[in-house]
Protein backbone atom coordinates (compact mmCIF):
# COMPACT_ATOMS: atom_id res chain seq x y z
CA UNK A 1 0.00 0.00 0.00
CA UNK A 2 2.86 2.32 0.87
CA UNK A 3 4.39 1.79 -2.60
CA UNK A 4 1.06 2.51 -4.32
CA UNK A 5 0.61 5.71 -2.26
CA UNK A 6 4.07 6.92 -3.26
CA UNK A 7 3.34 6.15 -6.93
CA UNK A 8 -0.02 7.93 -6.77
CA UNK A 9 1.65 10.96 -5.16
CA UNK A 10 4.24 11.11 -7.92
CA UNK A 11 1.56 10.95 -10.64
CA UNK A 12 -0.54 13.65 -8.95
CA UNK A 13 2.55 15.85 -8.62
CA UNK A 14 3.22 15.41 -12.34
CA UNK A 15 -0.36 16.32 -13.22
CA UNK A 16 -0.11 19.42 -11.01
CA UNK A 17 3.09 20.50 -12.76
CA UNK A 18 1.48 20.01 -16.17
CA UNK A 19 -1.51 22.08 -15.09
CA UNK A 20 0.68 25.07 -14.20
CA UNK A 21 0.40 27.80 -16.87
CA UNK A 22 3.44 28.14 -19.12
CA UNK A 23 5.57 31.25 -18.71
CA UNK A 24 3.86 34.07 -20.62
CA UNK A 25 6.09 36.49 -22.49
CA UNK A 26 5.38 40.21 -22.27
CA UNK A 27 3.81 41.30 -25.54
CA UNK A 28 5.24 44.54 -26.91
CA UNK A 29 3.48 45.93 -29.99
CA UNK A 30 5.61 47.92 -32.42
CA UNK A 31 3.15 50.04 -34.41
CA UNK A 32 4.69 51.64 -37.50
CA UNK A 33 3.36 54.27 -39.91
CA UNK A 34 2.67 51.69 -42.60
CA UNK A 35 3.64 48.14 -43.51
CA UNK A 36 5.85 47.37 -46.49
CA UNK A 37 8.31 50.18 -45.69
CA UNK A 38 11.97 49.13 -45.70
CA UNK A 39 12.89 51.61 -42.96
CA UNK A 40 10.32 50.12 -40.59
CA UNK A 41 11.21 46.55 -41.59
CA UNK A 42 14.68 47.41 -40.29
CA UNK A 43 13.10 48.83 -37.10
CA UNK A 44 11.35 45.45 -36.69
CA UNK A 45 14.67 43.61 -36.98
CA UNK A 46 16.16 45.78 -34.23
CA UNK A 47 13.12 45.25 -32.02
CA UNK A 48 13.46 41.47 -32.37
CA UNK A 49 17.19 41.69 -31.57
CA UNK A 50 16.42 43.56 -28.34
CA UNK A 51 13.67 41.10 -27.40
CA UNK A 52 16.12 38.19 -27.69
CA UNK A 53 18.71 39.98 -25.57
CA UNK A 54 16.28 40.99 -22.84
CA UNK A 55 14.30 37.72 -22.84
CA UNK A 56 10.65 37.09 -21.99
CA UNK A 57 9.38 39.45 -24.71
CA UNK A 58 7.22 38.75 -27.74
CA UNK A 59 7.19 41.45 -30.44
CA UNK A 60 3.94 42.14 -32.29
CA UNK A 61 4.93 44.07 -35.41
CA UNK A 62 1.98 45.85 -36.98
CA UNK A 63 0.78 48.94 -38.80
CA UNK A 64 -1.84 50.07 -41.32
CA UNK A 65 -1.57 49.48 -45.07
CA UNK A 66 -1.53 53.25 -45.61
CA UNK A 67 0.01 55.95 -43.42
CA UNK A 68 -3.13 57.22 -41.71
CA UNK A 69 -3.98 58.06 -38.12
CA UNK A 70 -7.33 56.27 -38.52
CA UNK A 71 -5.56 53.03 -39.41
CA UNK A 72 -3.29 53.28 -36.38
CA UNK A 73 -6.21 54.09 -34.05
CA UNK A 74 -8.04 50.94 -35.20
CA UNK A 75 -4.92 48.84 -34.56
CA UNK A 76 -4.36 50.37 -31.11
CA UNK A 77 -7.94 49.57 -30.07
CA UNK A 78 -7.33 45.94 -31.09
CA UNK A 79 -4.07 45.86 -29.09
CA UNK A 80 -5.87 47.26 -26.02
CA UNK A 81 -8.39 44.41 -26.30
CA UNK A 82 -5.49 41.94 -26.49
CA UNK A 83 -4.07 43.47 -23.28
CA UNK A 84 -0.54 43.89 -24.57
CA UNK A 85 2.05 45.05 -22.05
CA UNK A 86 3.36 47.94 -24.14
CA UNK A 87 2.92 49.90 -27.36
CA UNK A 88 5.85 51.47 -29.20
CA UNK A 89 4.59 53.74 -31.99
CA UNK A 90 5.81 55.95 -34.83
CA UNK A 91 2.83 58.27 -35.15
CA UNK A 92 1.05 59.33 -38.31
CA UNK A 93 -0.49 62.23 -36.37
CA UNK A 94 0.83 63.66 -33.08
CA UNK A 95 -2.61 64.87 -31.91
CA UNK A 96 -5.18 62.41 -33.28
CA UNK A 97 -3.61 59.41 -31.53
CA UNK A 98 -3.58 60.97 -28.06
CA UNK A 99 -7.11 59.90 -26.93
CA UNK A 100 -6.68 56.21 -27.83
CA UNK A 101 -3.17 56.09 -26.36
CA UNK A 102 -4.42 57.70 -23.14
CA UNK A 103 -7.04 54.95 -23.07
CA UNK A 104 -4.26 52.36 -23.44
CA UNK A 105 -2.25 53.89 -20.60
CA UNK A 106 -5.37 53.97 -18.39
CA UNK A 107 -5.50 50.17 -18.85
CA UNK A 108 -1.92 49.85 -17.61
CA UNK A 109 -0.29 49.58 -21.05
CA UNK A 110 3.09 51.33 -21.29
CA UNK A 111 3.22 53.65 -24.32
CA UNK A 112 6.23 55.33 -25.88
CA UNK A 113 6.65 56.94 -29.30
CA UNK A 114 9.73 56.80 -31.51
CA UNK A 115 10.83 58.35 -34.80
CA UNK A 116 7.63 60.41 -35.28
CA UNK A 117 6.32 61.57 -31.93
CA UNK A 118 3.02 61.76 -30.11
CA UNK A 119 2.11 64.78 -27.96
CA UNK A 120 3.42 64.51 -24.40
CA UNK A 121 0.04 63.58 -22.84
CA UNK A 122 -0.27 60.52 -25.10
CA UNK A 123 2.93 58.71 -24.10
CA UNK A 124 5.45 58.15 -21.30
CA UNK A 125 8.41 59.29 -23.42
CA UNK A 126 9.47 59.91 -27.00
CA UNK A 127 12.69 58.46 -28.42
CA UNK A 128 14.02 60.75 -31.14
CA UNK A 129 16.53 59.21 -33.57
CA UNK A 130 18.98 62.02 -32.79
CA UNK A 131 19.04 65.64 -31.61
CA UNK A 132 19.60 69.06 -33.15
CA UNK A 133 22.99 69.37 -31.43
CA UNK A 134 24.18 65.92 -32.47
CA UNK A 135 23.07 66.38 -36.09
CA UNK A 136 24.74 69.79 -36.40
CA UNK A 137 27.97 68.45 -34.93
CA UNK A 138 27.87 65.42 -37.23
CA UNK A 139 27.45 67.59 -40.35
CA UNK A 140 30.58 69.57 -39.43
CA UNK A 141 32.67 66.48 -38.68
CA UNK A 142 31.66 64.87 -42.00
CA UNK A 143 32.54 68.07 -43.88
CA UNK A 144 36.02 67.99 -42.29
CA UNK A 145 36.42 64.30 -43.06
CA UNK A 146 35.54 64.95 -46.69
CA UNK A 147 37.47 68.16 -47.37
CA UNK A 148 39.94 68.64 -44.57
CA UNK A 149 40.14 71.01 -41.61
CA UNK A 150 40.62 74.11 -43.79
CA UNK A 151 38.03 73.41 -46.49
CA UNK A 152 35.63 75.88 -48.05
CA UNK A 153 32.13 74.48 -47.68
CA UNK A 154 28.58 75.37 -48.70
CA UNK A 155 25.23 74.18 -47.38
CA UNK A 156 22.47 73.14 -49.77
CA UNK A 157 19.34 72.94 -47.64
CA UNK A 158 15.67 72.22 -48.35
CA UNK A 159 13.60 75.39 -47.92
CA UNK A 160 14.40 78.63 -46.13
CA UNK A 161 11.44 77.89 -43.82
CA UNK A 162 12.46 74.32 -42.88
CA UNK A 163 12.62 74.64 -39.10
CA UNK A 164 14.64 71.50 -38.38
CA UNK A 165 17.21 72.20 -41.11
CA UNK A 166 17.59 75.82 -40.03
CA UNK A 167 18.26 74.61 -36.48
CA UNK A 168 20.88 72.14 -37.73
CA UNK A 169 22.59 74.87 -39.77
CA UNK A 170 22.61 77.17 -36.72
CA UNK A 171 24.38 74.46 -34.72
CA UNK A 172 26.85 73.96 -37.58
CA UNK A 173 27.74 77.67 -37.44
CA UNK A 174 28.15 77.49 -33.66
CA UNK A 175 30.42 74.44 -33.93
CA UNK A 176 32.47 76.05 -36.73
CA UNK A 177 33.12 79.05 -34.46
CA UNK A 178 34.92 76.79 -31.98
CA UNK A 179 38.77 76.96 -32.12
CA UNK A 180 39.19 73.37 -33.32
CA UNK A 181 36.91 73.96 -36.33
CA UNK A 182 37.77 77.57 -37.24
CA UNK A 183 39.67 76.49 -40.35
CA UNK A 184 36.40 75.70 -42.14
CA UNK A 185 34.96 78.52 -44.23
CA UNK A 186 31.23 78.64 -44.98
CA UNK A 187 30.85 80.20 -48.45
CA UNK A 188 27.06 80.13 -48.70
CA UNK A 189 23.76 78.58 -47.67
CA UNK A 190 21.44 77.92 -50.60
CA UNK A 191 18.02 76.30 -50.90
CA UNK A 192 16.82 73.66 -53.35
CA UNK A 193 13.26 73.62 -51.94
CA UNK A 194 13.52 69.83 -51.75
CA UNK A 195 13.07 69.67 -55.51
CA UNK A 196 15.52 67.54 -57.50
CA UNK A 197 15.92 69.95 -60.44
CA UNK A 198 16.26 73.08 -58.32
CA UNK A 199 18.72 71.40 -55.94
CA UNK A 200 20.77 70.24 -58.94
CA UNK A 201 20.86 73.79 -60.38
CA UNK A 202 21.80 75.27 -56.99
CA UNK A 203 24.73 72.85 -56.77
CA UNK A 204 25.89 73.90 -60.25
CA UNK A 205 25.60 77.53 -59.17
CA UNK A 206 27.87 76.86 -56.19
CA UNK A 207 30.53 75.36 -58.51
CA UNK A 208 30.58 78.57 -60.57
CA UNK A 209 30.37 81.05 -57.69
CA UNK A 210 33.03 79.46 -55.48
CA UNK A 211 36.00 78.08 -57.44
CA UNK A 212 37.73 76.86 -54.26
CA UNK A 213 34.66 75.07 -52.93
CA UNK A 214 35.60 71.69 -51.48
CA UNK A 215 32.45 70.30 -49.82
CA UNK A 216 28.69 70.63 -50.25
CA UNK A 217 26.81 69.71 -47.08
CA UNK A 218 23.18 68.82 -47.79
CA UNK A 219 21.06 68.03 -44.71
CA UNK A 220 18.22 66.81 -46.94
CA UNK A 221 17.86 63.48 -48.75
CA UNK A 222 16.84 65.16 -52.02
CA UNK A 223 19.57 67.81 -51.84
CA UNK A 224 22.39 65.38 -51.15
CA UNK A 225 21.48 63.06 -54.06
CA UNK A 226 21.02 66.00 -56.48
CA UNK A 227 24.34 67.56 -55.41
CA UNK A 228 26.22 64.28 -55.85
CA UNK A 229 24.75 63.85 -59.34
CA UNK A 230 25.82 67.39 -60.24
CA UNK A 231 29.37 66.66 -59.06
CA UNK A 232 29.48 63.55 -61.27
CA UNK A 233 27.91 65.22 -64.30
CA UNK A 234 30.24 68.23 -64.08
CA UNK A 235 33.22 65.86 -63.71
CA UNK A 236 34.24 67.34 -60.37
CA UNK A 237 34.66 64.01 -58.55
CA UNK A 238 37.78 64.30 -56.35
CA UNK A 239 37.65 68.10 -56.54
CA UNK A 240 34.32 68.66 -54.73
CA UNK A 241 32.81 66.21 -52.25
CA UNK A 242 29.23 65.91 -51.06
CA UNK A 243 28.04 64.87 -47.61
CA UNK A 244 24.97 65.30 -45.40
CA UNK A 245 21.86 63.28 -44.61
CA UNK A 246 20.73 60.69 -47.14
CA UNK A 247 19.18 57.28 -47.69
CA UNK A 248 21.52 54.35 -48.45
CA UNK A 249 19.31 53.12 -51.31
CA UNK A 250 19.65 56.51 -53.03
CA UNK A 251 23.29 57.15 -52.15
CA UNK A 252 25.07 53.83 -52.80
CA UNK A 253 25.89 54.71 -56.43
CA UNK A 254 27.23 58.12 -55.44
CA UNK A 255 29.45 56.55 -52.77
CA UNK A 256 30.86 54.08 -55.32
CA UNK A 257 31.44 56.93 -57.81
CA UNK A 258 33.62 58.63 -55.11
CA UNK A 259 31.52 61.82 -55.21
CA UNK A 260 30.53 60.98 -51.61
CA UNK A 261 33.00 59.63 -49.06
CA UNK A 262 30.39 59.25 -46.33
CA UNK A 263 26.95 60.48 -45.32
CA UNK A 264 24.69 59.88 -42.37
CA UNK A 265 21.16 59.13 -41.28
CA UNK A 266 19.76 57.42 -38.20
CA UNK A 267 20.14 53.64 -38.13
CA UNK A 268 16.60 52.15 -38.11
CA UNK A 269 17.83 48.84 -36.67
CA UNK A 270 19.27 50.68 -33.66
CA UNK A 271 16.06 52.71 -33.38
CA UNK A 272 13.88 49.59 -33.07
CA UNK A 273 16.36 48.03 -30.67
CA UNK A 274 16.57 51.11 -28.45
CA UNK A 275 12.78 51.59 -28.39
CA UNK A 276 12.21 48.08 -27.05
CA UNK A 277 14.91 48.55 -24.40
CA UNK A 278 13.31 51.83 -23.34
CA UNK A 279 9.76 50.49 -23.04
CA UNK A 280 11.04 47.37 -21.27
CA UNK A 281 12.41 49.66 -18.54
CA UNK A 282 8.89 51.02 -18.02
CA UNK A 283 7.38 47.51 -17.91
CA UNK A 284 9.91 46.47 -15.25
CA UNK A 285 9.35 49.62 -13.21
CA UNK A 286 12.93 50.79 -13.78
CA UNK A 287 11.77 53.95 -15.58
CA UNK A 288 9.14 56.45 -14.48
CA UNK A 289 9.16 59.00 -17.31
CA UNK A 290 10.34 62.20 -15.58
CA UNK A 291 12.52 65.04 -16.83
CA UNK A 292 16.21 64.41 -16.25
CA UNK A 293 15.77 60.64 -16.02
CA UNK A 294 18.45 58.49 -17.68
CA UNK A 295 17.13 55.41 -19.50
CA UNK A 296 19.37 52.54 -20.65
CA UNK A 297 19.23 51.53 -24.32
CA UNK A 298 21.26 48.33 -24.24
CA UNK A 299 24.38 48.33 -26.42
CA UNK A 300 23.36 51.67 -27.99
CA UNK A 301 24.00 53.43 -24.66
CA UNK A 302 21.46 55.57 -22.83
CA UNK A 303 19.26 58.62 -23.24
CA UNK A 304 18.26 61.41 -20.86
CA UNK A 305 14.72 62.80 -20.96
CA UNK A 306 14.23 66.53 -21.40
CA UNK A 307 11.32 68.66 -20.14
CA UNK A 308 9.12 67.31 -22.95
CA UNK A 309 10.08 63.76 -21.92
CA UNK A 310 11.98 63.32 -25.16
CA UNK A 311 15.36 61.61 -25.39
CA UNK A 312 17.80 61.40 -28.30
CA UNK A 313 19.09 57.96 -29.26
CA UNK A 314 22.48 58.83 -30.75
CA UNK A 315 24.30 60.89 -33.34
CA UNK A 316 23.39 60.00 -36.94
CA UNK A 317 24.94 56.75 -38.17
CA UNK A 318 27.78 56.78 -40.74
CA UNK A 319 27.34 55.15 -44.13
CA UNK A 320 30.30 54.68 -46.44
CA UNK A 321 31.76 52.22 -48.94
CA UNK A 322 32.12 49.55 -46.25
CA UNK A 323 28.42 49.30 -45.36
CA UNK A 324 26.25 51.27 -47.80
CA UNK A 325 25.30 48.27 -49.98
CA UNK A 326 24.12 46.28 -46.97
CA UNK A 327 21.80 49.09 -45.83
CA UNK A 328 20.74 50.00 -49.38
CA UNK A 329 18.85 46.70 -49.43
CA UNK A 330 16.91 47.81 -46.35
CA UNK A 331 15.97 51.44 -47.00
Amino acid sequence: MKKRSLLLGTVLAGITMLAQPAFAADKIAVVVKSLGNGFFDAVHQGAEDAAKEIGGIEIIYTGPAKSTAEGQIEIINTLIAQNVKAIVISANDPDALVPVLKKAMARGIKVISFDSGVKKEGRLMHLAPSSTELIGQKLVSMAEDAGGKNAEIAVLSATAQATNQNEWIAVMKKVMAQPEHKGLKLDAVVYGDDQIDKSYREAQGLFKSYPNLKVIVAPTTIGIAASAKAVQDEKKVGQIFVTGLGLPSEMAGHVHSKAVKSFAIWNPIDLGYSSVYAVSAFIKGKAKGVAGEKIALGKVGSTTLDADLTGAMAEPFDYNESNVDKFAKIF
